[in-house]
């Protein structure tokens, strides 16, 4: 194992990414306070797989940190596979992909953009545009709120869009089609990007391609909403495991990857003068000594830096890392039943207080309180009944 390499942050680099990061952390955690909770869902099958869905679209609900109470909303916008959704920095709207494989006629999926009810927790459609490939499965907002980056993962691509004034989207500013292929042939033959992240300088777009087994790195320029090949362009992952999901660690050193075909976590240092990455660990996502089969899914530090997780579908576990302080290395905490079917996604709320996790074929969603001091999982008996959810996300209600 390498060490983890400290050298890359200086201390005047150390508190630039730490700025960015300070603000938004302040301005979401009020244990006291109220949040909305929008939660995006598959309306629709995915390659014929599973039961049918009874999601209508985006569904919200009312939650209380102080209590863990959650009251519901309803049906917050009908539309077709909002499979992943994010909120803009000004906390006025909303942005999902339509997680589909044509829009208008042509071999792409959609993004829809929504001005967001604050006192109805109700979606008002501002417009909806291509994403310039198949089954957008993943995206996010600069740090600016000037632009919104997606991950096509059917086609394999990444685009940039402005965000205009109103909230509604441009068509596309910047455009990146992947190629190559990998050593599963049923998996692997082309490209399928599955996650970006923005580094916390807000200086590179980092994407897990699962059929590539690589994390591509972009420069990203925020004024001109560009995305162009760095140098180097990647980081590896060990060639089968297919990298999923991305975090960065709150301090900017880090970043990690849950593998979905292989489950492992990886973790990287992370060089943000040159936006490139070394692998300093990759660990199993298994439970000692399990044999059985599982896909991995979703991964999240948690907010105090502590703590790392990620979900197993298949097994239908959350696995509880501890984050090693100095070298950024990870070691298993423990691994919770998630008391559902398929944990695509999870979610550890912006207080840190409770972690959500979403059943895509149980149409749950199950809470569990989050010990501060250990990171263990303890249910905390609330289960939600939402039809197949993917995606959940929180707004500070003011």
């Amino acid at each position: 194992m390498k060490p983890a390499r400290n050298r890359f942050l200086s201390t005047a680099a150390l508190a630039a990414l730490l700025v960015p990061l300070s603000v938004p952390v302040a301005q979401e955690i009020n244990a006291q306070g109220e949040f909305m909770v929008f939660i995006g869902t598959y309306t629709r099958l995915q390659e014929g797989r599973g039961a049918p869905s009874k999601s209508q679209g985006i569904y919200a609900y009312r939650f209380q940190p102080a209590t863990g109470k959650m009251t519901s909303i309803g049906l917050a916008f009908e539309t077709v596979n909002p499979s992943f959704v994010a909120i803009h920095p000004n906390h006025r709207f909303l942005y999902s992909v339509n997680e589909v494989s044509e829009y208008e006629g042509q071999p792409a999926g959609s993004i829809s953009a929504f001005a967001i009810d604050s006192k109805t927790g109700k979606l008002k459609l501002l417009n909806v545009v291509s994403s310039r490939g198949t089954q957008p499965c993943h995206l996010i907002l600069d740090k600016t709120g000037k632009w919104l980056l997606v991950a096509n993962y059917g086609s394999g691509s990444t685009a940039v869009f402005p965000v205009k004034r109103n909230g509604s989207l441009g068509e596309a500013s910047s455009f990146v089609q992947h190629s190559g292929s990998s050593v599963n042939l049923r998996r692997q033959q082309g490209p399928h990007s599955h996650c970006i992240v923005l580094s916390p300088d807000n200086r590179f777009a980092l994407v897990s391609d699962l059929g590539l087994d690589k994390i591509l790195i972009y420069r990203f320029d925020a004024a001109k909403g560009t995305i162009t090949p760095n140098d180097p362009l990647f980081g590896k992952i060990t060639a089968g495991n297919g990298p999923r999901h991305l975090a960065f660690h709150r301090n900017g050193q880090w970043l990690y990857v849950i593998s979905e075909m292989q489950p492992a976590v990886t973790t990287f240092a992370y060089d943000p003068a040159r936006g490139s990455l070394e692998e300093l660990q990759t660990i199993s996502a298994f439970p000692e000594g399990y044999q059985g089969r599982g896909s991995g899914a979703e991964i999240q530090v948690h907010p105090n830096g502590k703590f790392l997780y990620c979900s197993i579908r298949g097994l239908n576990n959350i696995g509880v890392f501890a984050i090693d302080g100095q070298k950024g290395t990870v070691a298993p905490v423990e691994h919770v039943p998630t008391q559902g079917n398929t944990p695509r996604h999870f979610t550890l709320d912006p207080t840190g207080a409770f972690l959500f996790v979403e059943h895509q074929t149980s149409d749950s969603i199950v809470m569990f309180h989050v010990e501060q001091n250990t990171g263990k999982l303890t249910p905390t008996g609330n289960k939600l009944e939402v039809p197949m959810p993917v995606c959940v996300t929180f707004l500070a209600v003011k």
